[in-house]
């Protein structure tokens, strides 16, 4: 019975895990978008004063982060705008790609964006190695 038990947390763990997963994008993967010029929206949701020493370009500014509170996620209806008028994949970008980000994934989600169009960067801004790619400003 123990063994079943066992069995099962861990067939259910690792599913969750797997569903998980296939919700982030590495570098690398934004990267062959972003050179290709796909159509993405890049939804930034970094605090303001991080916002403005570095960015990919033409995201989206919501400094939405860590969009916990009513108000933090209201800062992501800007976007909401964009999105809802195109059919292109949706990159949630976190300073670290963490709690932030998946806050934010959640509140798209519950305003209409299909989970399938979602993704978050794997790691975020901090674990973004393509460095030059940075814009700073606004």
């Amino acid at each position: 019975m123990l063994k079943k038990i066992t069995l099962t947390m861990a067939l259910t763990i690792l599913s969750a895990t797997t569903v998980l997963a296939a919700n982030y994008i590495e570098p690398q993967e934004l990267k062959v978008l972003l050179d290709k010029k796909n159509e993405v929206i890049l939804v930034d949701i970094q605090p303001a004063a991080d916002f403005e020493k570095q960015h990919l370009p033409g995201s989206i500014e919501t400094n939405a982060f860590p969009a916990a509170k009513n108000e933090e996620k209201a800062r992501l209806d800007k976007a909401l705008i964009v999105i809802k008028a195109s059919n292109a994949p949706v990159v949630v970008l976190c300073p670290r790609g963490k709690s932030g980000a998946k806050n934010s994934y959640t509140y798209l989600e519950s305003k209409g964006v299909p989970e399938e169009r979602m993704q978050i960067l794997e790691d975020g801004i901090a674990g973004w190695p393509y460095k030059d790619l940075f814009v700073k400003g606004r």
